[in-house]
């Protein structure tokens, strides 16, 4: 198939006729990256460029006896998207950096530690963050909140939600293109509103809840956040059988692993600690045990060192294990040298 065939836009389609490519199979075997320097574009249109190029390819080759299973997905096609991918920031650049940039989409996330150590309130400052606008590099999203212990607060919402539109207003002018083009949705209210909150009060409402899922979202196809507050709470309190509980729990996360996958969102489970009998005394771990570990894609530590906050990467697939320091003030999630004093969060 020939470029001048390639839905894209015409300047677009110039460049590559002027560079040569004149055929679907000669950008077959380009990075991004290489494209976006040829072409003197934006990664982004590259991508684009490149995706319409395996899109193409896909539907022609749907009609051949012998082309790909449907549903198949090449590597390539992977590492084209995880380029193009924004992230969710926790409100801590430091965490945001040893992250990668932040909550990535598609995955599940774990983030455990003890009480008062800030799980309720990153879950918070990521159910606002998700909601920044596309034109201040946030996902322009919504965020669905799942509370199992009653730890959600508005109040606390709404002082995180003037937080973030305290900082985006201190990093883009009033009179900026950016400010002008989405000065209504920096509204408290707004970012209240984008927040879809469940109270669950027992096991069985969690799973149905986690069940109901899938048709919620895609009646609510905006939606690029989901938060269990916490994933442990109903199934520690209520599971006399282990056997079950680690049968019922195994479901749930490959259930919300789809959902991430399908709905192109990043699912963050809160967890609680218990300890541990290991090398002749009791440790702090985190509760569901071993097996459970193996159902999140990413798993945080959130610990005291002396008096504090940090964050440890203990599992992740895409950046080593490191670990950042932050805070918890008035504001929500701040990085240590944050211009917001350190306030106690009861």
């Amino acid at each position: 198939m020939e470029i001048s065939n390639l839905p894209i836009s015409p300047s677009i389609r110039s460049k590559l006729l002027s560079k040569g490519y004149t055929s679907l199979s000669s950008l077959s075997s380009i990075s991004p990256s290489f494209l976006a320097q040829e072409l003197s574009v934006k990664l982004e249109e590259a991508v684009e460029v490149l995706r319409a190029v395996s899109d193409t390819t896909t539907s022609k080759s749907a009609h051949i006896p012998n082309g790909i299973i449907p549903g198949a997905v090449t590597a390539w096609d992977m590492l084209s998207e995880e380029q193009m991918q924004r992230h969710i920031s926790t409100g801590c650049e430091d965490l945001d950096a040893i992250l990668g940039g932040g909550i990535h989409c598609k995955e599940v996330t774990e983030v455990g530690g003890v009480p008062g150590i800030g799980k309720t309130q990153l879950g918070i400052q990521l159910a606002v963050n998700v909601q920044i606008p596309v034109e201040y590099g946030g996902l322009g999203g919504k965020a669905v909140y799942i509370d199992t212990e009653g730890s959600f607060m508005a109040e606390r919402a709404y002082q995180i939600a003037e937080g973030c539109i305290y900082d985006i207003l201190d990093k883009f002018p009033s009179n900026s293109r950016e400010f002008l083009s989405c000065k209504e949705r920096l509204q408290v209210n707004n970012f209240l509103a984008g927040i879809f909150y469940f109270r669950i009060c027992s096991y069985t409402e969690q799973i149905a809840v986690i069940n109901y899922l899938e048709n919620f979202l895609t009646e609510h196809g905006d939606v690029k956040l989901v938060i269990i507050d916490s994933v442990t709470f109903h199934f520690r309190q209520d599971f006399d059988d282990l056997a079950q509980r680690t049968r019922v729990l195994g479901g749930l996360s490959l259930r919300l692993m789809k959902l991430s996958k399908m709905f192109n969102l990043a699912v963050v489970l809160l967890n609680q600690v218990t300890t541990k009998f290991t090398d002749g005394s009791f440790q702090l771990t985190l509760a569901l045990g071993d097996s459970w570990s193996h159902s999140c894609t990413n798993r945080i530590i959130l610990h005291w060192n002396g008096n504090e906050r940090c964050a440890y990467i203990e599992k992740s697939p895409s950046v080593a294990s490191a670990s950042a320091p932050y805070l918890v003030t008035g504001k929500g999630i701040r990085g240590i040298n944050s211009n917001f004093k350190r306030a106690r969060i009861m």
